[in-house]
């Protein structure tokens, strides 16, 4: 796919570990498929990766599915009625009780939950930038949430924007704390380099938990008993 990006990105999306290479526009063929060539082995091994996972079940936000927030599995209780939809959460019964109006699609149930999420990771969000900002020594000018399909989080060099995907909330919140420890080290390091590395083990000497937790890339499998 060509766009009007600065640099070659080679994507592996779920589920089945499809290649998407994202090129700069008039990149030659040649230099295309060379990078690809290059990378074989880190193409073969995310793929095969991704395969291992479990396929993803189709939601339908209906009463008995298990949903996840805060890397904890909660049972979806859904009821019809009048009035303003919401989502609330109920610890004592481990359930995530979702509130419709009657005759609420899915789609229009995966709404509301999304926007409760939204909130949620929106009202978590400030105290975690005032804790980590001054650890990294370095401080976003504006951040926000969206959906994003293969990235937890990207950051605008140039703004000294954070965007953080929506699917961190149904992660563990160490996870969401490296994604930001991630993003704000990247105001000191545009690159993936030795030195980026570094900052970020410097700043959270334990990164690579929440690092590695990220990457099982399915919260079913993770949580999975032993057997």
């Amino acid at each position: 796919m060509r766009k009007p990006v600065r640099r070659l990105r080679l994507t592996i999306r779920p589920p089945q570990g499809q290649l998407r290479v994202t090129v700069p526009l008039g990149t030659p063929e040649a230099t295309i498929r060379e990078v690809v060539r290059g990378k074989q082995t880190w193409i073969r091994r995310h793929q095969a990766a991704m395969q291992q996972h479990p396929p993803v079940s189709v939601l339908r936000y209906e009463s008995g599915e298990t949903h996840y927030y805060q890397g904890q599995a909660w049972r979806l209780c859904v009821r019809e009625q009048t009035g303003r939809a919401h989502v609330r959460l109920a610890p004592q019964e481990g359930a995530l009780h979702l509130v419709v109006p009657a005759g609420a699609s899915p789609e229009q149930r995966a709404l509301v939950l999304a926007r409760w999420r939204r909130t949620q990771l929106r009202a978590l969000v400030p105290a975690l930038l005032a804790k980590w900002e001054p650890v990294v020594g370095a401080q976003a000018a504006a951040w926000g949430i969206k959906q994003m399909k293969t990235r937890w989080g990207t950051c605008s060099i140039r703004a000294r924007r954070i965007w953080l995907s929506l699917e961190l909330s149904q992660w563990p919140l160490s996870c969401l704390e490296y994604v930001l420890v991630h993003e704000l080290t990247h105001l000191h390091e545009r690159l993936h380099t030795t030195r980026f590395w570094q900052l970020v083990g410097q700043a959270m000497p334990d990164w690579q938990t929440p690092h590695q937790t990220l990457k099982q890339g399915s919260l079913a499998a993770l949580l999975a008993p032993a057997d």
